[in-house]
């Protein structure tokens, strides 16, 4: 998993649709048409893996885009890694995730409300679990970042490696969809704090953001509206990089 540094497009859909929110909040939301033509369209431009997030299922706490997610996955998945996240709650959904040919789960909600399904889906599915630790204030927010946890971030990400997730999704939300710029701290901290792989986003704006992110330590950044709004280009932000 992300054996290179890299920047990973989102694809976050709701009713359907490719949407971008800001930190998260229903009715922010810029939408930028079909998930399949957006997928398809970053795989033609270089990506290496896709970020799929179904916004009703995070929102409502059960998978509801379930036929986007899987067109998606059948149209770039074997030229693609394929990471899915929003309303898997229970190792039956993780399971008919990663058998319709998606990579990786990403477990948020249900990981904090029960750490032993992260254990339980690794153990037979190797590599196969990110955890999505979405922070604001300094806290864990869980229910499509509607609730806080109290939980640390860089606490929480060393207890879920202990269990078996295989990397840390860590968005910083005090900043996500502003395209105001990344804190490289916060993410730092979580870096420091595990030997996983994690994968940091919000609030990237310019290519200067994503090099900060390679330079703190991140195995890949997720870029949403930057990329859509076209600040940059899926290419030159590879080549920033390379």
């Amino acid at each position: 998993m992300f054996e290179t540094f890299e920047v990973v497009p989102a694809v976050d859909v709701q009713d359907g649709e490719v949407v971008q929110l800001v930190q998260g909040e229903r009715g922010t939301g810029k939408r930028y048409g079909d998930p399949v033509r957006a997928a398809e369209d970053w795989l033609d431009a270089g990506a290496e893996t896709i970020h799929l997030v179904d916004l009703d299922g995070a929102f409502e706490g059960a998978r509801e885009n379930e036929d986007a997610i899987a067109a998606v996955v059948e149209a770039v998945g074997d030229d693609a890694d394929v990471q899915v996240g929003g309303g898997i709650r229970s190792f039956t959904d993780a399971r008919d995730l990663l058998e319709i040919g998606v990579d990786r789960v990403i477990l948020g909600t249900a990981a904090v409300e029960n750490p032993d399904l992260v254990g339980e889906i690794a153990d037979v599915y190797e590599d196969s679990v990110l955890v999505s630790l979405d922070a604001k204030g300094g806290e864990v927010v869980v229910s499509g970042w509607t609730e806080g946890t109290g939980l640390d971030p860089a606490e929480a990400a060393t207890e879920y490696a202990d269990i078996g997730a295989s990397g840390v999704l860590f968005t910083d939300v005090d900043v996500e969809g502003q395209q105001a710029g990344v804190r490289t701290d916060v993410v730092s901290r979580v870096v420091d704090a595990v030997d996983i792989p994690v994968v940091a986003s919000g609030g990237v704006a310019t290519l200067d953001d994503i090099a900060a992110l390679k330079e703190a330590g991140a195995a890949a950044v997720v870029v949403g509206t930057a990329l859509y709004e076209g600040n940059f280009t899926l290419a030159e932000a590879r080549e920033r990089i390379a």
